[in-house]
C-alpha cells in the first residue's frame, strides 16, 4: 500500500456521524476495502460520554455491517450490562473500518492490520472522536491504543490508566474482549473477564466523578441499567 494514501481525502465537509458514516462507505484510503464485504463504521449516539475503540471488524461484523456483534461483542455487551451501562448510550467503533482476513478452509481468519493501514484509516477515528467529544475513549487492545496515542502501547504495562492523547483526548487502556476468549481454560477466561469488568467499572466511576464536578448546565451523566 502506498504510504501517502489516506482516508483523509474522503472525509466529508459536514462532520456529523451520519455524514461520516455515509462517506466512509465508499472509502478507498487503503486496499482493505477490496476483500471486505463493506465498511463497518462506528455505532452509537453523537452525545455518547464513552467511546470504545477496538482493532477492526471481525467476520460477523463484516457480514452484518455493524461493530461488535460477534463473540467479542457479546463479551463487551455482558460487561456493559454488569457495569450498569447501556450499549445504546455508548459509541463503539474500530481503529480500522474494514475486515482484514486470510482464508482458512471455509473460514475467514482475522489478520492483524499493519500500522500503515491503521494510519490510513485514522482520519475516520479522529473525526468520530471530534464529532462526539466524549469524556473518555476506551482503547480495547494494543492496536486501538496505538491509534489513539501515536506510539506503541504495552497493554499490561499501561492497562487501567487514564492518559491524555496527543490530540488532547482522555483515553483509558484495557484489553480487547477477544483476548479473553483466547484462553482455553474456562476458569482463566472468567478471571480475565473479571479484570475486564473491573476496568469498565473504573471507566464508569470516572465518568460519574467528572459529572459530579461539572456545572448543572453540562450534559447529564450516562444512565445506568436498571437493577
Amino acid at each position: 500500500m502506498s504510504q501517502d494514501r489516506s482516508a483523509a481525502t474522503f472525509l466529508p465537509a459536514a462532520t456529523t456521524l451520519s455524514a461520516l458514516r455515509k462517506t466512509a462507505a465508499s472509502c478507498r484510503g487503503c486496499d482493505l476495502y477490496k476483500r471486505a464485504t463493506g465498511t463497518v463504521f462506528g455505532e452509537g449516539p453523537e452525545t455518547a460520554e464513552i467511546v470504545f475503540v477496538g482493532e477492526q471488524p471481525g467476520d460477523q461484523e463484516d457480514l452484518s455491517g455493524r461493530p461488535f456483534v460477534g463473540p467479542a461483542g457479546h463479551i463487551l455487551d455482558r460487561a456493559l450490562k454488569e457495569t450498569k451501562l447501556r450499549r445504546d448510550q455508548v459509541y463503539v467503533t474500530n481503529a480500522v473500518k474494514h475486515f482484514k482476513w486470510l482464508p482458512l478452509g471455509k473460514r475467514r481468519k482475522h489478520k492483524k492490520p499493519s500500522m500503515g493501514e491503521v494510519n490510513a484509516c485514522r482520519p475516520w477515528l479522529d473525526a468520530e472522536v471530534r464529532t462526539i467529544q466524549p469524556k473518555v475513549v476506551v482503547c480495547l487492545g494494543s492496536t486501538a491504543a496505538q491509534a489513539m496515542f501515536d506510539r506503541p502501547v504495552g497493554i499490561e504495562r499501561e492497562r487501567g490508566t487514564f492518559q491524555e492523547t496527543p490530540r488532547g483526548v482522555t483515553a483509558f487502556v484495557t484489553t480487547h474482549p477477544s483476548a479473553i476468549l483466547r484462553f482455553p481454560d474456562p476458569e482463566q477466561r472468567e478471571r480475565e473477564y473479571a479484570r475486564f469488568l473491573k476496568d469498565l467499572t473504573l471507566v464508569h466511576e470516572w465518568v460519574l466523578r467528572q459529572h459530579a464536578s461539572e456545572p448543572r448546565t453540562k450534559r447529564s451523566a450516562p444512565r445506568s441499567e436498571p437493577e
